[in-house]
């Protein structure tokens, strides 16, 4: 059986924290939306704000370059940081098959804060975790 929506970011760790409502809010305002085979989904550089992608179907390359950092599919998640702050795009990434992504720009991100205010403070924590987790890595 499929995951829903609100299932699948659930498992995205910058959604893990939120609750049920939330994450129905989420699934609710993201937007779907498909691209072809070899179609680019975001350039290195870029400044669009339009941040957070979500791969419900298909398969997406990250690419630096010539070089393939990694392949993405169903359930995982790339520019998750650009939504937050609006920073260029370290690294291009391409449709490599047919791909549905749910898409959550960062207007989409603030309009939900303003909603539902815990929602930032569930953001903070994880961002916070996430930067100890880099210090300890950094200080071993």
């Amino acid at each position: 059986m499929a995951k829903s929506v609100a299932e699948m970011l659930k498992d995205v760790p910058l959604f893990s924290s939120f609750n049920e409502k939330h994450l129905q809010a989420v699934a609710k305002t993201a937007k779907q939306v498909e691209f072809d085979a070899g179609q680019p989904i975001v350039k290195e550089g870029d400044r669009t704000k339009v941040g957070f992608f979500l791969v419900l179907d298909g398969q997406v390359e990250v690419r630096k370059g010539a070089k393939v950092l990694s392949r993405l599919g169903s359930g995982q998640f790339f520019g998750e940081m650009a939504v937050l702050d609006g920073q260029p795009r370290s690294a291009d990434v391409v449709a490599v098959a047919p791909t549905k992504c749910l898409v959550l720009a960062s207007w989409d991100i603030k309009a939900l804060i303003t909603t539902y205010p815990d929602i930032a403070l569930e953001i903070i924590a994880e961002l916070t975790r996430r930067l100890r987790q880099t210090s300890l890595a950094l200080s071993e």
